[in-house]
Formats: structure tokens, sequence, C-alpha cells
């Protein structure tokens, strides 16, 4: 299956019941702690993805320190964004 493009925004939004089925078939079947949450990064980062198109970008924000996600955001917009598993 290839890896579709998320759907991420600032205000999160339901998934259309087409989109459901394909996200679940994308999920990790299970919750596995090793070393963190999830067994590879990808898992963890499908998961983050699935969690920002329901929530939006403006909740996640909510999260850490507003001058980290600046610094985030800078040092993404000086270089190409390179996806999980390109």
């Amino acid at each position: 299956m290839t890896q579709e493009r998320w759907q991420i925004h600032r205000e999160g939004r339901r998934w259309t019941k087409e989109e459901s089925e394909r996200r679940m078939r994308q999920a990790p079947e299970k919750i596995e702690f090793v070393g963190g949450i999830f067994a590879s990064e990808r898992q963890r980062l499908t998961v983050l993805a699935m969690l920002l198109e329901n929530l939006g970008i403006d909740k996640a924000v909510r999260f850490g320190s507003i001058a980290d996600w600046k610094a985030a955001i800078l040092v993404l917009s000086l270089r190409p964004l390179r996806l999980c598993g390109e």
C-alpha cells in the first residue's frame, strides 16, 4: 500500500467512512512499549499524524514551549521536508 498524504490543518476534522477504513489499516495493530510507546518511529509518526488530522495543529501547539515550536518551524523552512520512509 502506498503512503497517502496526511490532511493536517489548523482545525481537526472527522474522517469520512472511507478515510477511517484506510487509516485503520495504516494504524499499528497494538500498542507496544519498546523504548517508548509503539515499536518503531514509523508507527509513532503514523499515530501522531492520525491524531493531528483529528485534533488539528492548534491543539498540538499547546504542548511544549512556543519558542521550541517557532525554532522547529524555522529550521524546517530552511531545508527541504523529508517524510518518514522517503
